[in-house]
């Protein structure tokens, strides 16, 4: 049950930060960075995939993903295409891997240690549909900050 609802959360917040993107006027704006705001759309988007793909997609799903969490926060002028491109690949593999989690693996310690030590998946499931959501109200915040 849990699964189902934290899929539904994740597709509907990805989505979210598709509009987002989209609704930039000024495409070059999703990369802009002004007085103290540290990160971008685009790097902040860059990010959730990287997230994602890894905690959920590596480590649950076993997909092989590779992140490069540097890159995330480094690379620059992608265009808003490619951006959506990556997340709709992302919900992809969300909506596989969420459902394919049996209910006692969501009860189950998460595969690797977290936050110093172990977490059950449940807990750091929630967790991960927390932080996308937290980056989301970032972009919608430098999205109306800064695209005019």
């Amino acid at each position: 049950m849990l699964a189902t609802t934290l899929k539904t959360l994740f597709r509907r917040d990805l989505e979210k930060l598709i509009e987002e993107l989209s609704l930039y006027k000024d495409e070059s704006k999703i990369w802009y960075i002004e007085k103290g705001i540290s990160n971008s759309a685009g790097n902040l988007a860059l990010h959730l995939v990287g997230n994602l793909n890894t905690y959920i997609g590596l480590y649950l799903g076993h997909t092989g993903y590779v992140r490069h969490r540097e890159l995330e926060f480094s690379q620059k002028d992608i265009p808003r295409a490619t951006l959506i491109k990556m997340i709709e690949d992302t919900i992809v593999v969300i909506d596989k891997v969420m459902d394919e989690l049996t209910e006692e693996q969501v009860a189950a310690l998460y595969p690797i240690e977290i936050f110093g030590g172990p977490i059950y998946t449940q807990h750091f499931l929630v967790h991960l549909s927390g932080h996308l959501n937290y980056h989301l109200g970032q972009v919608n915040y430098h999205r109306r900050l800064l695209d005019y």
